[in-house]
């Protein structure tokens, strides 16, 4: 039993819930202009793992067949028949269902937005069958967190909401694009899209920073439309240089770096933009 959830939490990245989780928290503390109560906090905190590991399951059952003939996915779980889809599927299920709980338990706009979170977790891993456009959309995904967390603190569609996901979308998108390029020549053969195939990995990476530059306008214009200060503003010029750094060290001929790129650097992104919109608002 201890080895099959060792296998299950290695299937679903739950070390990756640090890109996610200090988007939450950020929008939660930003929208109730200080710490959320204790039961806010909790569905919320119920919400993201539950949407991750549906979002993650979701994945790799969609993606069984073409992970299995990818060398560098081949040794996943669902491949390798250490777990079973029927065994995923409970999980899917679960997760979608404590989801729903803790929208419930929120607000009533929660579980009007419910069947949107789902459908774009659900639909994420058909993108790239259909559209290079996927690394948005993946974004998106990510996105429900901030956005999430804000309403379910106001129970409202506030413009620093939109900022603070809209910001989330690109980062993503833009950290996503650099991680693809390690399948290029794979994609390519199996007829998937993505921007590294779709543009090459040079033109890709500079789309990427066009992104991540993005990214940088719209949490700039959170702090205009907000009641974020100075503190707020130190932490951008922080993140800033981060993502300069990420794009400094990949590099069309040089993808060897693109791992401490894709998670290093990203979650040190997301902390700090958590630990300084909480400076801010708590002094």
């Amino acid at each position: 039993m201890l080895q099959k959830l060792r296998i299950i939490l290695e299937m679903i990245k739950i070390e990756h819930t640090l890109f996610a989780m200090p988007f939450l928290y950020s929008g939660a503390i930003l929208a109730a202009q200080g710490l959320p109560s204790a039961w806010t906090l909790f569905w919320i905190t119920l919400g993201l793992f539950s949407a991750r590991t549906a979002a993650m399951c979701l994945n790799r059952l969609i993606d069984r067949e073409i992970d299995a003939r990818n060398p560098r996915t081949a040794d996943r779980a669902l491949p390798r028949g250490l777990v079973s889809p029927r065994e995923v599927w409970v999980i899917v299920v679960i997760s979608l269902a404590l989801l729903l709980l803790a929208a419930v338990m929120l607000n009533e706009l929660c579980v009007k937005l419910y069947p949107i979170a789902v459908a774009i977790i659900w639909g994420y891993p058909y993108m790239k069958r259909f559209t290079w456009l996927s690394h948005l959309v993946l974004g998106s995904a990510l996105a429900i967190a901030p956005f999430g967390a804000w309403v379910a603190v106001r129970a409202s569609i506030d413009l620093p909401a939109i900022l603070l996901a809209a910001a989330v979308i690109f980062w993503v998108a833009g950290f996503d694009i650099i991680y693809a390029t390690q399948d290029l020549e794979f994609d390519r053969r199996e007829g998937l899209h993505s921007i590294p195939v779709r543009f090459g990995i040079a033109n890709a990476l500079k789309i990427s920073s066009l992104f991540h530059g993005a990214t940088l306008l719209f949490l700039l214009l959170l702090y205009f439309f907000s009641s974020l200060g100075r503190i707020y503003l130190l932490g951008l010029t922080v993140m800033s240089a981060l993502l300069a750094y990420e794009h400094a060290i990949v590099k069309p001929e040089n993808l060897k770096r693109v791992g401490v790129a894709f998670f290093n650097i990203n979650v040190l992104f997301s902390i700090c933009l958590f630990t300084f919109i909480t400076l801010d608002v708590f002094i």
